[in-house]
């Protein structure tokens, strides 16, 4: 499969980890910000290979891992309500809230909807012009583009009975909120590469040259991360830190310009409440307040329950590479894809998942 397989190609795979090994001459620590790309350099045995040359930690790039509790209970909450149903990706029905996820709440009868996209969803609405359908929108700056044409398509077709919950987060202030931390420790960055696609890479300027921490935009075959990897080693062993583009197959500079209008059109920075760490100022998106007719937290009223954290799953710990998935006591015995004490173990794109799958030193049985 041309595009593909020219980027899982074993010979040119193995000369990339050798000039990585021959380029590093200590061990450094870099962290890949997506989940995508944990999956991936796990799912290819790169992390395996490059361990005592290249330490790779795992970063926030999961927007199912930090999506707001207070979202997913209150997500939960909706669907128990008679006249709605609540739409959402498959992702996001596992995934813990305080006393119950999604799908608990299905399973007892609440209307829980699973849906391919926000279009799905609109046209959800449509067919049940006696319910109000909300649409649970998660995701980073790749998916906001999709939400906002569901809300632009709604307006066109007077679409009454349509709204959205929206969590969509922004990577790069969580980027910023991790090197703000004394105890961090990366010492480069594999920026996620679809995010660029939308977003481009531009902003990244002024984050290398306030962090001094080389940034390198990087795709997810197993060619692309090691050719980022690579690009981060040499900067680090030259004592450089600058932006570079490993992926510009895919990205460009600006980025797409019609998803960025789009995303300016319809929604406005705001703070945001992630999952394991708090506020994190500029960190999300909410609709504009000319498309507020669209919101659900405006629409709908909300208990004040109180939210109830899960001690026990130290997805902040794992998020910003301060613990490794297999270190967490609970990893692989009272948590697992089945039974899940926190979201980086049931996203698709959680560290924790990742490691279940490709990497599983302890025994699941026990």
């Amino acid at each position: 499969m041309k595009y593909l397989d020219e980027y899982r190609d074993p010979a040119a795979a193995q000369r990339l980890l050798a000039e990585i090994r021959k380029t590093a001459t200590r061990r450094w620590t870099l962290m890949e910000v997506c989940g995508g790309q944990t999956h991936s350099l796990l799912r290819h045995g790169i992390a395996a290979e490059l361990e005592g040359t290249v330490e790779l930690i795992h970063g926030p790039g999961c927007p199912v891992c930090v999506t707001s509790q207070v979202d997913i209970d209150f997500a939960c909450e909706l669907a128990q309500r008679e006249d709605m149903i609540l739409a959402s990706f498959g992702d996001m029905l596992r995934v813990p809230g305080s006393e119950r996820s999604l799908l608990d709440v299905r399973t007892a009868g609440g209307q829980v909807q699973v849906v391919y996209s926000p279009l799905d969803a609109v046209r959800l609405a449509q067919k049940n012009p006696q319910r109000q359908i909300v649409f649970f929108a998660v995701g980073f700056e790749t998916t906001a583009p999709a939400t906002a044409l569901a809300v632009r398509q709604a307006e066109r077709d007077g679409v009454q009975n349509f709204s959205l919950l929206v969590s969509h987060v922004r990577v790069q202030p969580a980027m910023e909120s991790l090197v703000k931390t004394p105890d961090h420790r990366v010492q480069a960055f594999l920026a996620a590469g679809h995010v660029c696609t939308v977003m481009g890479y531009e902003s990244y300027e002024s984050f290398v040259e306030r962090y001094q921490l080389p940034v390198v935009v990087t795709g997810f075959e197993p060619l692309d991360l090691l050719e980022g990897i690579l690009a981060c080693v040499r900067q680090l062993e030259q004592g450089q830190a600058r932006l570079e583009n490993c992926y510009a197959r895919a990205v460009q500079a600006a980025g797409n310009r019609a998803a960025r209008d789009l995303v300016q059109e319809i929604y406005q920075i705001n703070d945001r409440t992630w999952r394991g760490f708090g506020v994190i100022s500029r960190g999300g998106l909410e609709l504009r307040p000319e498309w507020s007719h669209f919101d659900a937290r405006l629409r709908f009223e909300k208990s004040e329950l109180p939210v109830l954290e899960n001690d026990a799953c130290r997805s902040y710990d794992v998020m910003t590479g301060q613990l490794k998935p297999t270190d967490c006591p609970e990893f692989g015995k009272r948590c697992s894809p089945d039974s899940p004490l926190g979201a980086p173990m049931v996203s698709s794109e959680g560290a924790c998942a990742a490691y279940y799958r490709y990497a599983m030193p302890v025994d699941h049985t026990t």
